[in-house]
């Protein structure tokens, strides 16, 4: 659905997008990752018609998005960062304005509006002044404006930005059900929400594409030594004695907590001990309240292939 080969935009001396090449299917749904400045802001811009590449090739359902220009925006989707909305506006004023710039009309512009705030669950606000509305509805206001026109592919940048933990879920809820849909690239600094929501990640760094890949795959290639917690109350001292004479242990630390000992042990990868360590808590009669496996995650994937330990949500030349 989506195709890019060597896009390439230059604003000046500065380079934002360095000769991309990557592909998006139909009805998939893939997470766009990047720290600050990576470039991938400006990558969403060109593939959604706002800034013309410097070289290389987008094609959107078999259009190029510089000689068909104007049939490409008609199956795209596409909601900044920061949703340009006409506050003077009621939600329902909005909405039809919108709808008849995208040539809809009549009976089918009444569908697709009706349609949308139910999907955005707009209802109780469509007679209100976009004005008065909170972040969280203009972010849905957006959003249902991306809809109206039923396209082929949603561009969401930063969709939850500035939202709270409560107008978050609705909107990871509602993009999950837009997921079965549309196709969704999805731009976002909260690593998992991407993780919960999409099924494949690109990671851009200084302009490249340096990861693509499933989440569980990339997690796969960054994990190293397998790592074990545990919470056991026994004599310290006695206990990391007996953890590190057993098979693969290569590490093990220790702190004492309330007459509990906090244990971070590492291992040899592929090295599971937690049976170990059931085991040898039961022999000697000692106390378990705690026993996993810590797992990695995609923010240590970000780390590890963007070399930062810091993250944020807007990017640009």
């Amino acid at each position: 659905m989506i195709s890019v080969s060597n896009l390439t935009k230059r604003f000046g001396r500065t380079t934002a997008a360095d000769n991309l090449c990557f592909e998006v299917a139909r009805g998939e749904v893939v997470g766009f990752l990047g720290p600050n400045g990576a470039g991938k802001t400006t990558t969403m811009r060109m593939l959604a018609c706002y800034l013309p590449p410097t070289g290389g090739r987008v094609t959107i359902a078999g259009l190029d998005v510089l000689r068909d220009s104007i049939e490409v925006r008609q199956r795209i989707g596409y909601l900044p960062e920061n949703a340009p909305l006409y506050e003077d506006m009621r939600v329902s004023e909005y909405l039809e304005y919108r709808g008849r710039l995208k040539g809809l009309q009549g009976s089918l512009l009444r569908a697709r509006t009706d349609e949308v705030v139910v999907q955005c669950d707009l209802n109780d606000v469509y007679s209100t002044v976009i004005g008065r509305l909170s972040k969280g509805f203009r972010q849905r206001v957006g959003l249902a404006d991306a809809l109206l026109h039923d396209p082929a592919v949603l561009i969401l940048d930063e969709p939850t930005i500035g939202l709270d933990p409560n107008q978050i879920r609705r909107t990871r809820n509602l993009i999950r059900g837009l997921a079965r849909r549309y196709t969704v690239l999805l731009s976002s600094h909260i690593l998992h929400e991407v993780e919960s929501m999409c099924e494949r990640v690109l990671i851009m760094n200084r302009g490249r594409i340096v990861a693509s890949d499933t989440t569980e795959n990339l997690v796969a290639l960054v994990k190293g030594h397998a790592v074990t917690v545990a919470e056991i109350s026994a004599p310290q001292e006695e206990l990391v004695k007996r953890i590190q004479s057993l098979p693969g242990v290569m590490r093990v630390y220790a702190e004492a907590e309330h007459g509990w000992t906090r244990l971070r042990v590492e291992s040899r990868k592929g090295r599971d001990l937690r049976t170990d360590l059931f085991h040898l808590a039961s022999l000697n009669g000692w106390g378990l309240r705690e026993l996993r496996e810590e797992r990695r995650n995609l923010e240590d994937v970000f780390i590890s292939v963007t070399g930062s330990e810091t993250q944020a949500p807007e990017d640009g030349p």
